[in-house]
């Protein structure tokens, strides 16, 4: 078992921010995962900058960062312990394309699994809607005595409120 399959799939997860309605991962999230410091992973983009077109990565606005940083409470206190640039972040495309301009071994290994993660929050958001409308369906079909049925069942399918970084509104 290699060092990236480590990673809990969980953390992945948990890195994915909703940005612009896209789904996203910042700079430094993707640079922990890879092993590598934010500051040298950036640079490997701007080497290959015409890979990274604007729908696979932009930089935060001032706003879309301070809300982040606010939820999170993520800036220290000191010199050199601040970030001196927006933030960049990456779609999934993006995220792929980094394949590409990173060529390590645990590189190609994280890779993978972040890929995994957005399929498969991709099939949970699917798999969602798809139930949503046959629960639709049936609910025709039933009379008013099952509305309670129907509405606790659309209840336990909402999702619970995210714990970590969602913003934009």
């Amino acid at each position: 078992m290699t060092k990236a399959s480590l990673i809990p799939t969980e953390r992945i997860e948990r890195s994915i921010l909703l940005l612009r309605g896209q789904k996203v991962m910042l700079d430094s999230d993707l640079a922990e995962l890879y092993g590598v410091g934010t500051k040298r992973l950036n640079e490997q983009v701007q080497r290959n900058i015409k890979r990274f077109p604007s729908d696979f990565m932009f930089q935060m606005t001032e706003e879309e960062f301070y809300s982040l940083r606010s939820q999170f409470a993520t800036l220290k206190k000191g010199r050199g312990a601040y970030r001196k640039y927006l933030p960049y972040v990456f779609t999934e495309q993006g995220v792929s394309m980094l394949s590409s301009v990173l060529k390590s071994e645990k590189a190609i290994e994280v890779n993978i699994l972040i890929m995994r993660a957005f399929v498969k929050l991709r099939e949970m958001i699917a798999s969602n809607k798809e139930l949503a409308k046959r629960l639709d369906e049936l609910e025709k079909n039933y009379d008013a005595q099952f509305k309670i049925v129907f509405d606790a069942i659309r209840q336990l399918m909402t999702p619970p409120e995210p714990k970590k970084k969602k913003i934009g509104f």
